[in-house]
């Protein structure tokens, strides 16, 4: 594997750190009568997992105020890390008792809660960055982005590959010309890692909510974890807008990524961050239609596997054919790849090709594009280091601490809702596709619908539960 053009995010901090405070304005607000404070930021599942990471990542520009998730055991670890926030269940509790103490939230729920907890966040002028995908369905995605600019609120996406040089550079490249005419593009990734298929299916059964367990002595003076009379979580909350249900074991608190309602399978999970720098660099827009197959698709799991095509009619390049590969399945290795490169070894990337050349990615963050042979990398360098002359993100491998800069600074991120909504419904797209797989679905843009009567039915839910219906504002 050949080292990264691109030096890493420690590197770039220690170089730049003797200039930072003349590219970022401080990390501070001046308030009405001079006093400077924080922006106070909310965390909406936020206490553990990624979720976690989110919120860390708030806490070196803000303070962190709430912290909202319905995992009880996770909110106790998490009171303890941030003593001065209020721990909540319900988002919908924390706003109605703190809103007005609340500038912006992280929110990092399964994917079927982050619309209606970015929905209320919004509605409450508040500035919001969402992990990804946003949502899982398409309507979804739009109600969102409307409600954004009408509020107008600062937002975000959490896919940091898009604060990286590695896509400003992939972007460049291709504006430029390296590999001419851009005419197919090939995406893949090892996801599922959690359980999809069949296999998903036979886990996702009726049961009853765990108990948090405490340690205890047992009777030979020994540690034992004791099961206690409180439920790990609030699995009502948890549904969020989604119609009420028994508990559904195998879902809490990763697999729910495999289940059709509550994720959005490894289009949803990974889409975002592979399918980023094509999108971006190509300008690929909405697909005018798209078509799949797939292994152990179920009625309420995500298949095993599945490959994906896109057809897109694009301004510069007129029409760009893309190929997204989950699971088990991949493109086959190109023939431009140097000998030496073991391809079975890579888990996923992009290979993006045109009339003049070949770019191979092969990270989850676009942050490694490299032409391909090595040789013609060589020679379109010079023998000089690459020259980066896109503007760097505002925080390159943060998008919450970007969104934190943003509105100190009043600028735009680079995944605002204006581009991660559209980001976003290409995965959505992929899995109308694959939910409907052996099916060419054709897309009309300007109504929002396909001429799929069973496609369309996944482009909005099929059932809100009472009182959780938000439309853009």
């Amino acid at each position: 594997m050949k080292p990264s053009l691109f030096p890493n995010r420690r590197t770039f901090l220690r170089n730049t750190a003797a200039t930072a405070g003349s590219i970022f304005l401080p990390n501070l607000l001046i308030g009405q009568e001079g006093v400077v404070k924080k922006l106070n930021v909310a965390g909406i599942g936020g206490a553990g997992g990624k979720g976690a990471s989110d919120v860390g990542i708030s806490a070196k520009g803000a303070n962190i105020v709430a912290i909202c998730d319905v995992d009880r055991e996770r909110l106790k670890q998490a009171q303890q890390k941030y003593p001065d926030a209020k721990m909540f269940e319900s988002f919908r509790e924390m706003f109605e008792t703190m809103g007005d103490k609340i500038d912006m939230c992280t929110v990092s729920t399964p994917d079927h809660a982050h619309y209606p907890a970015a929905m209320e966040a919004i509605k409450r002028g508040k500035h919001v960055c969402v992990q990804k995908p946003l949502v899982n369905r398409i309507w979804e995605a739009n109600q969102l982005h409307e409600a954004a600019k009408k509020k107008g609120v600062k937002t975000n996406m959490g896919n940091q590959g898009h604060t990286g040089k590695g896509i400003r550079f992939l972007k460049q490249w291709v504006s430029e010309g390296i590999v001419g005419n851009v005419q197919e593009i090939h995406v893949w990734t090892n996801r599922p890692i959690w359980p999809q298929g069949n296999e998903a299916k036979a886990k996702y059964i009726n049961g009853t909510v765990p108990k948090i367990k405490e340690k205890k002595k047992g009777p030979d003076g020994k540690d034992i974890m004791v099961e206690t009379a409180e439920d790990l979580f609030n699995w009502d909350t948890w549904l969020a807008a989604c119609p009420s249900v028994p508990f559904t074991e195998g879902l809490h608190p990763f697999a729910w990524r495999g289940h059709r309602e509550y994720g959005a399978g490894a289009m949803g999970d990974m889409g975002c961050h592979l399918l980023d720098g094509p999108f971006w660099a190509c300008g690929l827009g909405e697909p005018y239609k798209m078509e799949a197959e797939c292994t152990e698709l179920t009625d309420v799991s995500w298949p095993k596997s599945s490959h994906v095509v896109f057809y897109f009619k694009t301004e510069k390049y007129g029409e760009i054919k893309l190929h997204w590969y989950e699971g088990s399945l991949k493109p086959e290795r190109p023939a431009e790849l140097d000998a030496e490169r073991d391809w079975d070894k890579i888990k996923g990337g992009f290979l993006l090709r045109g009339d003049a050349g070949v770019i191979l990615n092969t990270d989850d963050y676009c942050g490694s594009p490299r032409l391909i042979p090595n040789a013609k990398m060589t020679e379109f360098l010079g023998g000089k280091p690459p020259v980066l002359k896109l503007d760097p993100a505002l925080a390159e491998g943060e998008p919450q601490l970007e969104l934190i800069r943003a509105i100190e600074q009043d600028k735009i991120c680079g995944s605002n809702f204006d581009y991660s909504v559209p980001l976003t419904k290409l995965c959505l797209f992929g899995n109308l596709a694959i939910a409907n797989p052996n099916k060419v679905i054709n897309w009309d843009a300007a109504k929002q619908e396909s001429d799929s009567a069973e496609a369309n039915k996944l482009i909005t839910r099929a059932a809100y539960r009472q009182g959780w219906d938000y439309k853009s504002i």
